[in-house]
């Protein structure tokens, strides 16, 4: 009887052990949604449904595309944290949630490291250096010395508290030992307004939102954050050629789900993004928006996310950078 009891037991646990194989088999069975924190039109929105949209032609899966905005993502990547670890519910994450938040805000519902499972890196976007062009500094060097000169006396625009032009320029300023005023703005869009006036002289922007104003003259590029020169900007130099390495910042978006969520289903999603973004064409209409992508394993954006959270952790520690009240 024992012997008999055991051996149920033994099949029971095989069953359930091999129950998500079985399913995997399946997968997907239903429709999967992607949770966007920002509105429709934006980066992460469009990465999101052109994954949507070709993996649905490509498998017949579906694929749904939900925004849910507000908190500065925090709402979003709350949902996804508590959702069921399924495989049907995926969050379009990107450094702010992912990196910058934890050491900004003590009170964040959610654990990006222990409440998320990584998939896939989709795309990076580096920021660029740009001044108005009254500005006499034509390079970063010039401008480190005029800062140095009058410290306080210059201002920079950010599209907002934990962005990349907030922080990129936070982390100049502490690689380079200079002195400059931030004034924090709604969004890009009027930052960006204000430094094409003249009325605030420098900016840290994303490269793809600066193409069209550098090209136009109403703004001067003297850097790149990126380890590479673009090619979108191939005269442009590099921080590490103007003197500062430290200085790699970047915008990236990434798809993560619920931890515990079985591997069968994170494989199957990561590959179908390095399949649909691995496209060429795809590759080059990115590139033309100053995105690079990435892709490539779980793994690879777990360790990209761990280095992006010891590096914003360390300058918003030096910078001494706390929530605005």
């Amino acid at each position: 009887m024992a012997m008999r009891r055991a051996s149920s037991l033994i099949a029971y646990a095989i069953a359930c052990c091999l129950g998500w194989p079985a399913q995997a088999q399946d997968y997907p069975a239903h429709p999967i949604r992607i949770i966007v924190p920002t509105q429709a039109g934006g980066v992460s929105d469009i990465l999101s449904r052109t994954f949507a949209n070709k993996v649905q032609n490509a498998t017949g899966a579906t694929v749904v595309v939900e925004n849910r905005t507000g908190a500065n993502g925090v709402l979003a990547a709350d949902y996804v944290a508590k959702s069921t670890p399924d495989g049907y519910t995926v969050y379009l994450g990107f450094q702010g949630t992912q990196s910058v938040l934890p050491h900004v805000e003590p009170k964040l519902p959610y654990d990006p490291t222990r409440d998320f499972a990584p998939v896939v890196l989709l795309a990076t976007g580096p920021a660029v250096l740009v001044v108005h062009p009254s500005m006499p500094a034509r390079s970063v060097k010039e401008l480190v010395e005029l800062a140095k000169a009058k410290p306080g006396a210059y201002s920079y625009a950010s599209a907002g508290f934990g962005t990349t032009h907030h922080l990129a320029a936070e982390m100049f300023k502490l690689a380079a030992g200079v002195d400059l005023t931030g004034v924090t703005y709604r969004g890009a869009a009027p930052a960006n307004q204000d430094v094409i006036a003249g009325h605030v002289p420098i900016e840290f922007d994303n490269l793809g939102l600066a193409v069209n104003n550098i090209r136009s003259g109403a703004v001067r590029p003297l850097a790149i954050t990126a380890k590479d020169r673009s090619p979108l900007l191939p005269d442009v130099p590099t921080m590490a050629e103007a003197g500062y390495p430290s200085v790699i910042a970047q915008s990236w978006f990434a798809f993560f789900v619920p931890a515990k969520t079985p591997r069968p289903a994170i494989d199957w999603l990561n590959r179908q993004a390095n399949e649909v973004f691995s496209d060429p064409a795809m590759r080059d209409q990115f590139l033309r928006q100053g995105l690079v992508l990435p892709l490539g394993s779980p793994e690879f954006l777990g360790q990209h996310v761990a280095e992006e959270t010891q590096r914003w952790g360390e300058v918003i520690r030096k910078a001494k950078i706390t929530l605005p009240n």
